[in-house]
């Protein structure tokens, strides 16, 4: 299915960033975002203020009920930094699903 497919890649590329990963937690991840198909949606660019603001806003606030106090920004380059900031695979479901294991968000029950 074109689900698993793309969880073979988020697998993939885990395994080449030496990341270790909860299969269970990326699946739930992965299924809530809801545009891994479209090409252009699927992936985070690291460096487009706007897009970031868009992680920040939709994902971090009000998703996962976090407020800037707990250093928003600092999480998300940190992200970025595990991707390499060249790297041009920061694919939405792995970049969402590494902000919730950083604020210890795996329970959430949107997910």
């Amino acid at each position: 299915s074109k689900f698993q497919e793309c969880m073979d890649t988020y697998k993939a590329e885990f395994k080449k960033l030496g990341v270790s990963f909860d299969e269970d937690l990326l699946t739930k991840v992965a299924k809530d975002v809801d545009f891994i198909y479209n090409r252009d949606a699927a992936t985070v660019a690291g460096s487009d203020e706007k897009e970031i603001a868009t992680v920040k806003n939709n994902f971090l606030i009000k998703k996962l009920g976090l407020t800037e106090k707990d250093n928003l920004d600092g999480a998300i380059k940190e992200v970025i930094e595990t991707f390499g900031s060249s790297n041009k695979h920061k694919y939405r479901a792995m970049f969402y699903y590494l902000l919730a294991k950083k604020f210890k968000k795996e329970s959430m029950r949107e997910f």
